[in-house]
């Protein structure tokens, strides 16, 4: 089945036709049972029968028989990986074959089985036949007794899986060292071990017609916006894809605006980023088989600011970010800015700056705009190899490669010095982009300034970034303006974009939220009693 594109909301989130919505509750979307459902026989030679049909040619689900008695039988069925099998023999099996219960009848019963026999925590019944097969896949094993029209659930999954090590993309020098999983479970823990209130609630979902992936949106329920969060459930649930293998399909389906090179919705791999994210009042959305979490809505200045930002002191951070600005600005406009400089304005440049710039271009055929580009694709070709080969190899082929090819360039008169070192400064300012999505964006964006610097001069790199600017305020994320609290400007949460204001001044959360709580504790002002 071919994925459907998500049809973009009618109204914007912040507008008042849009503040009453018809979705269903998130245990109607969770839950949701298809109808028409075959129900379960009493006769278990029928319903093992149904399910050996189901799973033919399954080599690893297991059918194991029991007999309880001359006149019953229990049957087992599982998937070999998924479950523990030890837990199995002690748990199940070894109840079920030695342990009846004294002075009563043999265990005939799916009551006396979860009652008095079965040491498992989490039992569940179900009377369908696709409820268990749904069950089953879902790693849980199914317990089936002659004469019961019903099933026992118990979950004792288990598979192989790594263990919590240090994201590779978001390193920090302070701060916490620990980085999601492919487990859904393992993930959400770790939410709840850093917010131990019953406010945070986890609502689960299942898409994906084929691999029935398992979805969680995560939120505080006093602290988040009702329109958020409900346009997040409205447009995960409209998703309609044969599988999710990660969380980047989602991502793609549920994005306002899929042509804009620009991100607008946040990855992650830290828990405490996601943690802090949900004590601002955003909404993140946990996937399946995938360490990445996305949070919702983003906006421009959250891809500047990084994790270590809020565990340093507020001068030292402060003046990190005017050094990231600065570097962010440069890894964007310094090869349009050189190109138009030295094709169209060369009475901008200094006197000497110039002579030997044009000392070194001497003897280089191609036009300056043309040695950027070769370049620039030349450093892309090198950072995607470097990103591409294994980690030992990768890195020695990213700088030897840079060092050999551009030493060899400059010597055979393709590229001019100069145009090397722009080239060597732009790259190396873009790695101080705290957010890889983020960087994307202004690696696609460099070239088109570079081509109106080459054919327009400095009007083009104006024209460039003006509609840039334009396209960034009009930009949303879940109907937040992209370029909150800047434009439209809010001076009460200016405190944490250009600069970071100490910990003990930042006690609002963000107002471009539209949450209720927005006073960080819930605390009230000690002069007149008013809610800040």
């Amino acid at each position: 089945m071919k994925p459907k594109r998500i049809p973009k909301p009618l109204k914007p989130l912040h507008s008042p036709a849009h503040q009453e919505s018809d979705l269903q509750p998130a245990s109607q979307i969770s839950n949701e049972q298809p109808k028409n459902e075959q129900a379960l026989r009493r006769s278990l030679s029928e319903n093992e029968d149904a399910l050996r049909k189901v799973f033919t040619h399954c080599s690893d689900v297991v059918f194991r028989s029991v007999s309880m008695d001359q006149a019953r039988r229990v049957l087992i069925v599982y998937v070999d990986g998924l479950v523990d099998t030890r837990l199995v023999d002690d748990a199940v099996l070894q109840p079920l074959l030695f342990e009846q219960p004294a002075g009563e009848a043999p265990a005939n019963s799916l009551k006396t089985l979860e009652d008095k026999l079965l040491p498992v925590a989490q039992l569940e019944t179900i009377s369908s036949l696709d409820g268990v097969i749904a069950c089953i896949l879902r790693a849980q094993l199914a317990i089936l007794v002659d004469g019961e029209d019903k099933a026992l659930m118990a979950d004792l999954k288990q598979w192989e899986k790594r263990s919590v090590s240090e994201p590779s993309a978001e390193i920090v020098v302070r701060g916490p060292r620990e980085g999601f999983t492919e487990t859904l479970r393992v993930n959400t823990a770790m939410i709840r071990r850093r917010i131990r209130s019953p406010q945070l609630k986890i609502e689960a979902l299942t898409i994906g017609q084929f691999s029935q992936t398992d979805v969680a949106i995560v939120y505080l329920s006093e602290v988040a916006s009702e329109r958020v969060l409900e346009e997040v459930r409205q447009r995960i649930r409209r998703i309609q894809i044969d599988g999710v293998l990660e969380s980047g399909y989602i991502e793609e389906f549920i994005e306002d605006s899929p042509w804009s090179p620009f991100p607008q919705i946040q990855n992650t791999e830290r828990p405490d980023v996601v943690a802090a994210s949900l004590l601002e009042g955003k909404v993140a959305i946990f996937v399946d088989n995938t360490p990445f979490v996305l949070v919702v809505p983003m906006t421009f200045w959250t891809g500047l600011q990084a994790a270590e930002d809020y565990y340093e002191r507020s001068l030292y951070t402060t003046a990190v970010r005017f050094v990231r600005y600065g570097l962010f600005i440069i890894s964007l406009l310094l090869p349009s800015l050189y190109v138009a400089a030295t094709t169209y304005h060369p009475q901008l440049i200094p006197t000497n700056l110039l002579i030997s710039i044009m000392a070194a271009r001497e003897a280089i055929p191609f036009p300056t705009a043309v040695e950027v580009l070769i370049m620039e694709v030349m450093f892309e070709a090198l950072r995607e190899a470097g990103i591409r080969l294994p980690q030992p190899i990768g890195s020695a082929v990213s700088i030897v490669g840079a060092l050999v090819i551009g030493e060899a360039a400059v010597q055979a008169g393709i590229v001019s010095a100069p145009t090397v070192i722009v080239v060597a400064a732009t790259g190396i300012s873009s790695f101080a982009i705290p957010r890889y999505n983020l960087g994307i964006a202004h690696r696609l964006l460099r070239f088109p300034l570079l081509l109106l610097a080459a054919t327009l001069g400095l009007y083009g790199v104006m024209f460039g970034v003006v509609a840039i600017i334009i396209h960034l305020v009009n930009l949303r994320s879940f109907g937040v303006p992209y370029f909150s609290p800047v434009a439209p400007q809010l001076p009460a949460d200016l405190k944490d974009v250009l600069i970071r204001a100490p910990r003990w001044a930042l006690h609002g959360r963000p107002k471009f939220l539209f949450g209720h709580n927005r006073r960080c504790l819930d605390l009230r002002r000690a002069e007149g009693g008013q809610e800040g």
